[in-house]
């Protein structure tokens, strides 16, 4: 007897021209130099991990009908809240009405309280990372919809998978692995392609990197966090920048950045390498003091015009969707507003909440 989810499961079998495939039920979508992921379980039901630049949303519902017809997905899941991460996730958590879940510590950058650690750019040495300047860094407000993941490591709408905490290129970065086959889906914890490199981004090519070194704000935590997830012994591994990687290259790969993290991955110079920015429930508390940054013009120059080139294409598509799409998220009690139990908190019971220094987004 056929289930009534078997048609949209069959329909997720064929090729779709927007996603590539990672592994059984898991497909990925690049938007311009960012990936997001389409998983769904057995029974026909899926969910949206990361949900890419500015401007996708309407390329990711063409994805998703291709792959599951009129089914909404029960959940968007967020490996964290940068930019090239969260860009359409507004707009797809109001007109799907499905709720958004993150880590306790970016709540801060998903509801409008406090922007990330600056950018760095003089580290990386690529085109990728002499433009962060230029990347948005207000943080969104999606109050309405955001909720917390489950601490006991479980998945919303992916029963078959948890998530595991794996913080440094964010406070609150997240990582989701799916034992029965061993498939990770690692975000930014690592990369599978040079992060830094504009040239990376057009030939795709396969191999293992650190965090993308601009925007990770603390070395030590992304070093412990790439070894929890080589302890998990993947065989797929699909990650926020670059193709899909498997097998024993990867753990060759892998096993080799974790050894030499401290000389591969990490800058030999710049903002946190020495000191981390400090960061909580409530957004940034502190940073280091920027390091001298002298970008060369004609760099900096070709950044310009790249992503003014990007950013023509994504608002004028952004624009369009907005006024299609803007309606309010029905109420409901959202689980920012009560305990997150079994969370230990993160903040020094030293600290002077009432102090308005305390945590601020006054910095170079």
């Amino acid at each position: 007897m056929h289930t009534p989810m078997e048609p949209s499961n069959a329909r997720a079998q064929q090729k779709s021209k927007h996603t590539f495939p990672v592994a059984p039920g898991v497909w990925g979508m690049k938007t311009i130099f960012v990936n997001l992921f389409f998983i769904s379980e057995p029974d026909g039901s899926w969910a949206l991990l990361d949900t890419g630049v500015y401007g996708s949303a309407e390329k990711i519902r063409g994805a998703a009908e291709e792959l599951f017809g009129n089914i909404r997905p029960r959940a968007i899941l967020l490996t964290h809240g940068h930019f090239d991460h969260v860009g359409a996730v507004k707009e797809l958590a109001q007109e799907w009405s499905v709720p958004v879940y993150a880590h306790p510590l970016e709540l801060p950058y998903l509801t409008g309280k406090s922007s990330y650690p600056p950018p760095d750019p003089s580290v990386g040495g690529g085109g990728m990372a002499y433009m962060s300047f230029l990347y948005p860094k207000k943080p969104i407000d999606i109050t309405n919809s955001v909720e917390l993941l489950p601490p006991d490591g479980s998945v919303p709408g992916l029963p078959s998978w948890r998530w595991l905490h794996t913080p440094g290129h964010t406070a609150g970065h997240v990582s989701f692995f799916r034992e029965h086959d061993r498939v990770l889906l690692a975000g930014d914890a690592f990369v599978t392609r040079h992060g830094e490199s504009v040239m990376a981004v057009i030939t795709q090519k396969r191999e293992v990197h650190g965090p993308p070194a601009y925007y990770t704000s603390d070395w030590g935590s992304a070093h412990h966090s790439v070894e929890k997830l080589l302890e998990l012994n993947p065989r797929v591994a699909a990650t926020g920048h670059g193709m899909p990687m498997q097998g024993d290259e990867l753990l060759w790969q892998l096993d080799n950045l974790v050894k030499d993290f401290w000389t591969k991955a990490v800058p030999s110079h710049g903002r946190y390498v020495h000191e981390p920015a400090l960061t909580d429930e409530q957004g940034v508390i502190s940073v280091p003091p920027a390091t001298d940054n002298t970008v060369p013009k004609v760099l900096a120059a070709a950044g310009l015009v790249a992503l003014a080139g990007v950013a023509l294409v994504a608002y004028s598509k952004r624009g369009s969707n907005q006024r299609k799409h803007q309606r309010e998220m029905r109420n409901r009690p959202f689980s920012h507003n009560r305990p997150a139990q079994g969370m230990p908190p993160t903040v020094s019971s030293t600290l002077d909440e009432d102090d308005p220094y305390a945590h601020t987004n006054n910095y170079p």
